[in-house]
């Protein structure tokens, strides 16, 4: 038996390909071994070998070890979209490494404050040469096993091979190079250069940005000979080709093309969205980088209430430093919100931060103890106009407008201010003009439309007999398709803000396992073992709040369990709403939501059982994907 056993390159968790929040990774499509979650920032070489592939954007090393296995290294999800920032290169492409020696140094913080996740995938690209391959990271190991290909695997290839037989023949491409021949078959299936507006390649994939979705053919382009895989994600086609190969497909299909020059995919991606996909993706880009700071608020005043109601007794310090750890973030949260706001619109970070402070400066009458009748708003008469002043504790639009505002405005000074007095003409300007306008104008404005449109929320989601949960549940992950689920992070946020707690949460959560739910009854009743096991990998994460690879993977791709798990969604939602369900914290669901639901977890339990099992069923009892797959 062949095998090879490593090292993990990075230190941090070790987990397995499945968890990978990526179809490309988490499927084994790239290739085998493992993960490192919360990685430290540093990469090792794992092995004695040559750097044989590093981007210029940093976010990948591909090693060919002197035991003849290729290794990819590939530093979080989608970072090449980072175009080299909070990266840094030790070694260059082409070098000699020794096992151990530094590789690169990367900013974990900086990568996750810019809306990235961490997860490393360390695979053998080369794993159909191995019986058996190893990581070890500390104690822990993970091991995977060559798979033997199943009798009806070997009967659908036969099938795929009599249809490629019986259909038109083809252009004889078998004198071409390799990278020469997929280049020209994929140029083929995704419906010609008119097709194609922008093309750019990661360490792996080539992502292309598609005029006419149904102009791709990609039943054909996934049984192109070197093509690992296809999928949609982020408004991208991305192409699995792998490490090294993936360059020279590349280089072939841009030739003769202006695309070469052409490879802003995210501006591309962001040009193709529609105005509500635009406004989801730009609340989500405001709200992802503060979202752990709330995850983290959310779970201490989880296991206080648990506490509480369990009847542990506080004294009044600790009660006092729980209080610190549970209100802080909530306090200062316009601060957090005109930050991230002005940076997202390109002004500088810092002038946000004290803007937002502004907002709850201690001068002001606190907004808290306004609505407990404690205090009184500061009346100033503007015109003729008597305009209140207050603070902004917990509000949301006011510093998510100003900060668009101060972002904007500063871009503008600067394009007649001279730069000998920039540094202190502009930052003085932008926050005297911003702050007039934000206390006497914005501040008031949107505080009104904010509580009027909250209410109204809040009054859908308490509808009676849980009809507003059963309707949200049932609708929410149509919206998760459409991209634009991320406008609801200022929902969210608004709610822990006024209410200290998140009923929607608790409605989502049971539309989310509820597509987990109707894909495992797929997989129960696939006999065929490769699709079994390929739909396992990605129900998993569904388990921990994440059902793109099960939406886009399977249940959307067959209609009917995506149908089916929406009716679980909203038998599971109309039981939140039924209960009041609520989480002191947003941002996680499912298993990693039940620390939220610590003083409810009977509630949470039946909630996401619900979701689960009227999905399951519908989709085991009236699905049959064999038969699917027959027409």
């Amino acid at each position: 038996m062949k095998e090879i056993r490593l090292d993990s390159p990075l230190n941090g968790h070790l987990i397995e390909l499945k968890d990978v929040k990526d179809p490309a990774f988490a499927s084994g499509a790239m290739g085998k071994g493992a993960a490192v979650k919360d990685p430290d920032g540093k990469v090792y070489s794992p092995v004695d070998g040559e750097v044989t592939v590093f981007f210029g954007t940093k976010h990948a090393i591909g090693i060919h070890a002197d035991n003849g296995a290729d290794i990819l290294i590939h530093v979080g999800i989608d970072t090449v979209n980072l175009g080299g920032k909070f990266f840094e290169a030790k070694v260059a492409q082409g070098e000699r490494v020794k096992r151990g020696q530094l590789l690169l140094v990367f900013d974990p913080e900086g990568i996750k404050g810019a809306g990235y996740d961490t997860t490393t995938p360390i695979l053998v690209t080369n794993a159909f040469e191995y019986d058996k391959i190893t990581v070890t990271l500390g104690d822990k190991e993970i091991t995977t096993l060559k798979e033997e290909p199943a009798a009806e695997d070997s009967a659908e290839a036969e099938a795929d091979a009599e249809a490629a037989a019986s259909a038109e023949p083809e252009e004889d491409l078998s004198g071409l190079p390799k990278e020469e021949r997929v280049a020209k078959l994929i140029w083929k299936y995704v419906g010609g250069r008119e097709n194609v507006r922008s093309a750019e390649h990661c360490a792996t994939r080539l992502r292309l940005i598609i005029n006419d979705k149904t102009k791709i053919n990609e039943k054909a382009i996934e049984n192109i000979d070197g093509v690992k895989g296809q999928f949609f994600a982020a408004a991208q086609y991305q192409i699995i080709l792998g490490t090294g190969f993936v360059d020279k497909v590349f280089d072939v299909f841009v030739a003769g093309t202006d695309l070469a020059g052409a490879s802003n995919n995210k501006a591309e991606a962001y040009a193709q969205m529609s105005v509500a996909q635009k406004i989801s993706r730009t609340l989500g880009d405001v709200f992802v980088p503060i979202i752990p700071v709330l995850v983290a608020t959310g779970l201490f005043m989880g296991l206080r209430g648990a506490c509480l109601s369990m009847g542990v007794q506080f004294s009044d310090n600790v009660l006092r430093m729980s209080q610190i750890l549970t209100d802080t973030a909530f306090a200062f949260l316009p601060a957090l919100v005109c930050w991230s706001t002005t940076k997202r619109f390109g002004g500088t970070p810092v002038i946000g931060i004290v803007l937002g402070l502004m907002l709850v400066a201690p001068q002001l009458p606190n907004a808290y103890a306004i609505a407990a009748g404690e205090a009184q708003p500061i009346m100033m008469d503007i015109l003729g106009l008597s305009v209140p002043v207050v603070g902004y504790q917990g509000s949301v639009l006011p510093a998510l407008v100003l900060g668009i505002f101060a972002a904007k405005l500063q871009k503008w000074l600067k394009t007649f201010i001279p730069d000998v007095i920039d540094l202190i003409v502009t930052p003085f300007l932008t926050l005297f003009i911003s702050m007039i306008l934000g206390l006497l104008i914005v501040g008031p404005i949107m505080h009104w439309i904010e509580l009027a449109v909250f209410g109204a929320i809040q009054t859908f989601l308490a509808l009676p007999y849980g009809v507003g949960g059963f309707i949200v549940g049932g609708l929410h992950q149509v919206i998760v398709v459409f991209g634009v689920h991320h406008v609801f992070n200022a929902l969210e946020v608004q709610l822990l803000a006024t209410t200290g707690v998140d009923p929607f949460n608790a409605i989502i959560t049971g539309a989310i396992i509820a597509q987990g739910g109707a894909a495992a009854a797929v997989a129960a009743r696939t006999t065929n073992k490769k699709k079994r096991a390929l739909y396992i990998s990605s129900i998993v994460p569904a388990f921990l709040g994440i059902t793109e690879p099960v939406i886009f993977g399977i249940n959307l791709r067959l209609m009917k369990p995506f149908l089916y798990a929406l009716a679980g969604g909203a038998c599971a939602g109309a039981i939140a709403g039924f209960l009041h369900l609520a989480g002191t914290g947003m941002g996680i669901t499912v298993l990693p939501g039940t620390l939220l639901y610590l003083d409810h977890l009977p509630q949470y339990i039946l909630v996401n059982v619900v979701g689960f099992a009227v999905a399951f069923a519908l989709t085991f009892t009236l699905f049959n994907p064999e038969k699917e797959d027959e027409q």
